[in-house]
């Protein structure tokens, strides 16, 4: 099993947790079911729920805006969310203006 974290080959299995022997990585049967799909980019929200493009999310607290003197609201939405690789995961349009969210600050609608 490859390791998740220094890529090595030599990972295998000790009970429960998988162990690699080059940088003493230990992760679990859950964590294996993301590694086999590491080349699909997964999103998650505040809440542990998955997003896809398209969905509809809500802020989950007040958000203020980089280089303004505006803040997106607690309870705002963005609908047809579009997804991205990077910092900000989230790109979508909020109470009109086009913003990238990270998705620790939104739950999904």
């Amino acid at each position: 099993m490859e390791c998740p974290k220094c890529k090595s080959l030599f990972g295998y299995k000790d009970g429960l947790l998988y162990i690699c022997p080059e940088c003493s990585y230990e992760w679990n049967e859950a964590d294996v079911n993301e590694i086999l799909n590491a080349g699909v980019f997964v999103v998650k929200d505040s809440n542990g729920n998955i997003l896809n493009e398209g969905d509809d999310i809500i802020l989950i607290k007040d958000l203020p805006l980089k280089g303004s003197s505006i803040t997106l609201k607690k309870g705002s939405k963005a609908k047809n969310i579009r997804l991205k690789e990077g910092d900000h995961e989230i790109d979508c349009k909020v109470d009109g203006m086009k913003v990238m969210l990270q998705a620790c600050f939104v739950k999904k609608a």
